[in-house]
């Protein structure tokens, strides 16, 4: 799926961009991301595949401080 490339930094944006409450993706809220940008319909296990193919996985992001300065933490580094 070549639209992986397309769909991939609208995942990175969260989910409150897309409507959501809740931060976590889960994979019914992904499927419906990918029926509403690509007018397809991917089966649950289709979007769990292609996650996994892409190197995504099933875990739980880490969490991060909304005050968080990402350029300090990269000086830190």
């Amino acid at each position: 799926m070549s639209q992986f490339v397309e769909l991939e930094p609208e995942l990175g944006r969260g989910l409150a961009v897309h409507g959501f409450e809740e931060q976590r993706w889960t994979l019914a809220r992904i499927q419906t991301e990918i029926g509403h940008r690509f007018r397809m319909r991917l089966s649950i296990a289709s979007v769990w595949r292609l996650l996994n193919r892409h190197g995504w996985s099933r875990q739980a992001p880490t969490r991060r401080a909304l005050e968080r300065d990402e350029s300090a933490v990269e000086l830190w580094k």
